[in-house]
């Protein structure tokens, strides 16, 4: 837990909406920075020619004194490892010091003073405790965490981080280390930014940016694009995946605002995305690697047309749950099963439709086209009874071209009910008591659309 100076800027950005009078100036909203301050053991370590609390204090010095000439800033004090001696430490050794209040500059310079390295460093737990020290979470809120190692307590920072941005709070980390291994950085590659302590331009950089208020949120869009790639589609699940822990992290319905614009999304800006958007069949993003405090377009080619698969209204239409299945026209794979008299989105293109009806309807090559619905109609259904006088097997087969296609198979009830397609039929079927194939009965019928048909077998 050795060679790290770490500073962590977490940004509050508040949603507050300002009421503007005619002729008014608006009074400057004040920033609240939080000190976190490790006092842990580790850090009586030697670094250059003196202590690493001594290059910490030096370095806190700085920054109080830099941001204490903006006037609109308040501050408060932190310290973490600094009343429970190490070993064994306590790892809830965590209190604020000295809260937000005006003119408070030179007691927390003071306490910074006093402070020996003396416990453990929690990292996490100071971390998710430093939420709770502002006064208002409606203004502009950043914390800096000044310490020589990393977590000592089991705890995860990048958990940590993912827990305040639960809470709206959005990290702006940067990292200035001494010395570090590879290894060592990549222990904090959630967190932030990496600078190097020795290079003399890290502390200006983020000065000047903290002076600035330029910590701002990560921000992202997903525009769908339509035939014209204009982002105009929407209404359709967005999932955003972690690719390097193969997980996904945030699950949104697409929105368009009001302005007809595809919706912002406040987003954590340290993983790599890839994003997919649920459409059918579903579209995929590239890898992203969003760039912190800034805003992100993702496009993604979505154009979408709508198919429609109905029937007139029929006698026999409500006991008849008829779906279609459809299928990718290369691959085959079944992209999605559709209810009759329903309608679905699909990406354009050609699709193969199987309609799950007795007998089954095939339409292929059928074209979705940009915002328009294709409408497929197929005949109502007739109804079969087919009745028997005992237990028996059969089938129900369709005449076409003077050649016989299977539709179903008779059960072995006395009483059964089909809704079938119209067209001329034939249906074969022996009992289970006679035990010759010469027993077989055939009985040739139609069915049309809305009418009953009857067919019995007898011995």
């Amino acid at each position: 837990m050795r060679g790290l100076i770490v500073l962590f800027f977490i940004l509050f950005v508040s949603l507050l909406q300002a009421q503007k009078k005619p002729a008014a100036k608006l009074a400057v909203k004040p920033t609240y920075v939080l000190f976190v301050f490790d006092a842990s053991n580790s850090m009586s370590a030697k670094f250059h020619a003196a202590t690493r609390m001594d290059g910490a204090k030096d370095l806190f010095y700085k920054f109080i004194d830099s941001l204490g000439k903006n006037k609109d800033m308040l501050f408060a004090l932190r310290m973490y490892g600094h009343t429970v001696k190490y070993p064994p430490g306590d790892c809830k050794d965590s209190k604020l010091v000295v809260p937000f209040s005006k003119n408070n500059k030179e007691e927390i310079k003071q306490k910074v003073k006093e402070a020996k390295p003396t416990g453990i460093t929690p990292i996490e737990h100071s971390l998710t405790e430093s939420a709770n020290d502002f006064v208002d979470n409606k203004t502009n809120n950043i914390v800096i965490i000044i310490t020589d190692g990393i977590e000592e307590c089991g705890g995860d920072p990048c958990k940590a981080r993912q827990k305040l941005m639960e809470k709206g709070i959005v990290f702006k980390p940067f990292i200035i280390g001494i010395g570090l291994t590879p290894e060592q950085i990549k222990t904090f590659e959630c967190v932030g930014t990496y600078f190097d302590y020795d290079n003399t331009s890290s502390f200006s950089t983020i000065t000047q940016i903290i002076q600035q208020q330029k910590l701002n949120k990560t921000s992202v869009q997903v525009n769908l694009l339509d035939s014209k790639s204009l982002p105009k589609e929407s209404n359709v699940n967005i999932t955003f995946y972690d690719v390097a822990k193969k997980e996904y992290k945030y699950n949104f319905i697409h929105t368009l605002n009001s302005k007809e614009n595809p919706d912002t999304l406040y987003i954590d800006d340290y993983p790599t995305y890839k994003v997919i958007a649920h459409t059918i069949p579903p579209v995929e993003s590239k890898e992203i690697k969003l760039n912190a405090g800034k805003h992100t377009i993702i496009p993604l080619d979505a154009p979408q047309g709508y198919l429609t698969i109905k029937r007139p209204d029929g006698v026999y239409n409500y006991n008849e749950k008829v779906k279609c299945v459809v299928k990718d026209i290369e691959s085959g794979q079944t992209l999605n099963v559709q209810l009759l008299n329903a309608t679905d989105k699909y990406i354009t293109g050609k699709y193969d439709l199987e309609l799950l009806t007795l007998p089954r309807l095939y339409f292929n090559q059928i074209e979705i086209e940009q915002s328009q619905t294709k409408v497929i109609e197929i005949p109502n259904a007739g109804m079969l009874q087919v009745k028997c006088l005992e237990a028996g097997d059969g089938c129900i087969l369709l005449k076409r071209d003077e050649q016989l296609e299977w539709v179903c198979n008779l059960s072995t009830q006395t009483l059964q009910t089909f809704y079938l397609q119209p067209g001329s039929y034939v249906a074969a079927w022996r009992g289970r008591s006679l035990k010759g194939s010469i027993y077989t009965i055939e009985k040739k019928f139609t069915i049309t659309s809305n009418n009953q048909t009857v067919v019995e077998f007898y011995r």
